[in-house]
């Protein structure tokens, strides 16, 4: 049975993480895990980090500025359940082709 709906649109990430995991420190037995995402961790490192408005950046991922809001505050929501509940964050899956091509200029 074919899947329903519109195919999802590969996301273009440009940075593979060095860690692909945070652990919470001082927290007694085995936390819980919380998926991030490559396309949220993008979505993340291109707003909160390098200081992009939403605009720049979803075209830098090659998507609509609609579904990088949606992206991102999916991305803000995960991170934050992970720091308030204490949870491991593993930055893993998605729908994104990595590249290190900076292919065309951001306006």
């Amino acid at each position: 049975m074919r899947p329903r709906g519109r195919p999802k649109k590969y996301r273009i990430v440009r940075l593979d993480p060095r860690i692909s995991q945070f652990s919470p420190r001082g927290r007694p037995g085995r936390p819980d895990e919380i998926n991030l995402t490559m396309d949220e961790f993008e979505a993340v490192r291109l707003t909160d980090y390098k200081g992009l408005d939403q605009k720049k950046a979803a075209q830098s991922m090659h998507i609509s500025q609609q579904t990088f809001s949606r992206i991102l505050a999916k991305a803000r929501r995960t991170v934050s359940d992970a720091i308030v509940n204490g949870k491991i964050i593993k930055i893993q899956g998605g729908y994104y082709v990595m590249t290190s091509k900076q292919d065309e200029k951001i306006k």
